[in-house]
């Protein structure tokens, strides 16, 4: 494909798939690929569907062009989810991005109280979301006041897990698969099921496999993305 017929269709229209690394934030790689364009195309609409969070890897589509019409149907569609818990403990974000803040006795728990919990978050349920996300909050990411101390108060939301699987149990580690609506917070998913069980636990690991029909084994690297993209418009 030549230079001009390549950026012709990233004005028209195109779909990526990125396999997104760990500590990356979407952000990070729309910006990525604006970086490497910008020198070839003046104005072109670059934009993700659905934020993928630091802590977590995996699918993140990036759309350009006339495709960021396409968007919202995109951030319609189910998600796939594996990843783990830590059970016995809390962090204040619900993940790894902030260190333990509380941590409780596991000794007494057993595995038909695990996959008993489970059953609680299958259907639809009611959510909160965690303060340190990017919903707005008077105009501002609820993550920007949570983190300089200001109280944050967010409404609940129904949202549906449509599938919850337990994949391994390794305590303090519960592996899981989840297929689930957008809008919905792993983390938060994390933090209640500890509080399902009268404990703790927070989200150790997160990979996003699937949106809708869009799977991360269809996706590359953003590594990989720019190299390609510069062989064509270098």
């Amino acid at each position: 494909m030549s230079k001009e017929s390549y950026i012709e269709s990233l004005q028209e229209g195109q779909t990526f798939l990125i396999d997104k690394d760990l500590d990356w934030t979407s952000f990070d790689v729309v910006n990525k690929i604006k970086f490497t364009l910008k020198r070839h195309i003046k104005k072109l609409k670059v934009g993700h569907a659905g934020t993928l969070d630091p802590k977590a890897t995996g699918l993140l589509i990036v759309c350009t062009g006339k495709n960021t019409k396409k968007i919202t149907e995109i951030q319609d569609c189910y998600k796939i989810y594996t990843g783990s818990f830590y059970l016995g403990a809390t962090t204040p974000c619900f993940d790894t991005e902030m260190p333990v803040n509380q941590t409780f006795d596991i000794s007494h728990i057993t595995e038909k109280e695990i996959f008993q919990t489970v059953e609680l978050f299958k259907g639809k349920i009611s959510q909160i979301p965690p303060i340190h996300s990017a919903i707005k909050v008077d105009g501002s990411s609820a993550y920007h006041k949570a983190r300089k101390g200001e109280e944050i108060q967010l409404k609940s939301r129904e949202i549906e897990i449509y599938d919850f699987e337990i994949i391994r149990i390794e305590l303090p580690f519960i592996h899981f698969k989840i297929k689930c609506s957008k809008g919905t917070y792993i983390r938060s998913i994390a933090n209640d099921f500890g509080e399902a069980m009268n404990n703790g636990a927070y989200l150790a690991s997160l990979r996003r496999e699937a949106i809708g029909e869009y799977s991360v084994t269809d996706a590359l690297k953003i590594d990989e993305l720019i190299r390609n993209m510069q062989s064509i418009i270098a």
